[in-house]
Parts: structure tokens; sequence; C-alpha cells
């Protein structure tokens, strides 16, 4: 493989893996933030009415919003990043293909070790 291919996809890499982190982190804590409302909006519920409960119903939907718009932004980055490996996996195939056959045979042949020893 190229080395500066190699090299400029790593500090990239680096750089995607931070923002999954806190994506993940950012949407983790709006999911506690849903059910924290969720709950305060169910005892508010139960003991306001009227006005009350409307502001704490559009808190809620207001947090419920910001957690599905950060879930499909880790899914977008998600599926952003599969397809990235997918692309660099094929291109190792391309340049390599006697090596990827023997990768493969090994993984087929350790697979079934295993899977023969477990029986």
């Amino acid at each position: 493989m190229n080395p500066t291919h190699s090299n400029g996809g790593d500090s990239a890499g680096q750089g995607a893996r931070a923002g999954d982190l806190e994506a993940r982190d950012k949407l983790m804590q709006d999911m506690k933030n849903v059910i924290h409302d969720a709950e305060d909006w169910l005892k508010a519920g139960a003991a306001q009415g009227g006005e009350e409960l409307r502001s704490a119903q559009e808190h809620f939907a207001s947090t419920l919003q910001t957690a599905k718009t950060d879930l499909l932004k880790v899914e977008a980055n998600l599926v952003a990043r599969t397809k990235l490996a997918a692309q660099a996996t094929d291109a190792y195939v391309q340049e390599h293909p006697w090596q990827s056959v023997g990768l493969g045979a090994a993984v087929g042949v350790i697979l079934g070790l295993l899977i023969a020893r477990r029986q």
C-alpha cells in the first residue's frame, strides 16, 4: 500500500473517531434528558394541568427532536465510515489479489477449526 495514503487515512480516521465519540456522548446525554423529561412530564401531568402541562410537553418534544437529530447524525457518520472502509478494502483487494485470497483462506481455515472444535 502507498505509505502516504495510509498516513492521511490514519489522521482522518482519528478525527472521525473523535467526532463519533463526541456524537455518541451527546446522543447518550440527549437520551438521558429525554427519559428524565418524560418522567417529569408524567409526574407533572398527574399533578398539574393546563399551561404547565403544555410547557412540559413542548420541552419534552424539543428534547426528543434533538435526540432524533443526533441519532441521524451518528447514523450518517457510521454509513459514511462503512462506505470508506468498503472502498479501502476494495482498493486493497484490487492491488493485492493473491494476498487477499490467502488471507481469506486462512480466516476460513481458522473459523473451520474453531467450529469443529466446538462440536
